[in-house]
């Protein structure tokens, strides 16, 4: 068999958000098409969706939330910078401004990051396989300090980091979508250094920013692993991660994280995710172009010598490498 170009890890987020969501989600598991969770522990589907992980033996990691919902810490209205007066997370824009504007307490980050550590554990059963942030929250400037802080005392090894090459070119993003991708590769870059000191491992190459939702097909996933690839000399092989957001849509009330589902959990773009993953001709595209489906575990076990990697070294493609120019 012939060596990969790229060692691809797909991830679906938000598993646990709803169990129309965690059905598509395993869905696409069971069809090899999603290979790695992250779990939402505050999502009201949680528990549901833990039993599903360990039924069906999903690689399932933590994807720690401070902008969505209900805390599982004991943060308190008025007596957490977390929280709005409505004792829930105060969102995905406002809880970045409150980041830039100095006015959340990151000992307070801290505390709700090993509650959701805790609560992982209590549903799994284990430790988390990699932990990520809803939202990218994970690399926000101070936050990523801290969040590299907690997984190293945790034993956690592997994270994402949302730098994503060619997302300038990709102009089929509305300019919103655009503007949130340049601030989360800015802020990615930023967390390398976090990252780095504190022990944690992440992909070469990251995919997802660009093919969200009604922008994911087939032509375009095979395109930002293409991207990925510039500059990559022949006979390395690539390690990738692509996010996804597959799943049924949640139908109100059902879902969510204490305040039901958003808008983007309710879409039709969730069950289009689904059926391009599932889809037999990117299975075959990616096959033919050199890509191999596999988990972080399958990732941290080879070694060199072992064939998948040849004879370039494991630790090569796993240490924190440089983003893309």
């Amino acid at each position: 068999m012939a060596q990969p170009r790229v060692l691809l890890v797909v991830t679906a987020d938000d598993f646990g958000y709803c169990p129309r969501r965690d059905e598509g989600i395993v869905e696409a598991f069971l069809a090899g098409a999603v290979t790695s969770v992250s779990l939402l522990v505050n999502g009201t589907a949680a528990e549901s969706a833990a039993e599903l992980a360990r039924r069906h033996q999903i690689p399932t990691g933590l994807h720690a939330n401070l902008s969505e919902g209900r805390p599982v810490g004991p943060a308190r209205p008025g007596a957490s910078s977390l929280l709005s007066p409505e004792g829930f997370f105060l969102g995905k824009m406002e809880f970045r401004e409150a980041v830039a504007a100095g006015d959340v307490a990151l000992p307070q980050v801290r505390e709700e990051l090993e509650a959701q550590l805790i609560r992982f554990r209590e549903l799994l059963g284990r430790d988390p396989t990699h932990v990520d942030g809803h939202q990218h929250v994970h690399v926000l400037p101070g936050v990523c300090q801290v969040f590299a802080e907690t997984l190293q005392t945790n034993g956690v090894r592997f994270t994402r980091l949302p730098v994503e090459c060619g997302v300038d070119r990709c102009a089929w993003l509305e300019a919103p979508a655009q503007a949130f991708a340049r601030a989360v590769e800015r802020d990615a870059r930023a967390a390398v250094g976090p990252f780095s000191r504190h022990g944690l491992r992440w992909t070469d190459a990251f995919v997802g920013l660009s093919t969200c939702g009604r922008h994911m097909s087939a032509h375009r996933l095979s395109g930002a692993l293409a991207w990925a690839l510039e500059g990559i000399p022949t006979g390395h092989t690539l390690t990738a991660e692509l996010m996804a957001h597959p799943g049924y849509p949640s139908v109100p009330p059902a879902g969510g994280c204490g305040e039901g589902p958003d808008a983007f959990s309710c879409s039709w773009e969730r069950l289009h995710e689904l059926r391009v993953l599932t889809a037999p001709t990117l299975r075959a595209r990616l096959a033919q172009e050199g890509v191999q489906l596999c988990t972080l575990h399958n990732l941290d076990s080879k070694r060199p010598g072992e064939g998948v990697l040849g004879e370039a070294s494991l630790e090569t493609f796993l240490e924190p490498s440089p983003p893309c120019p």
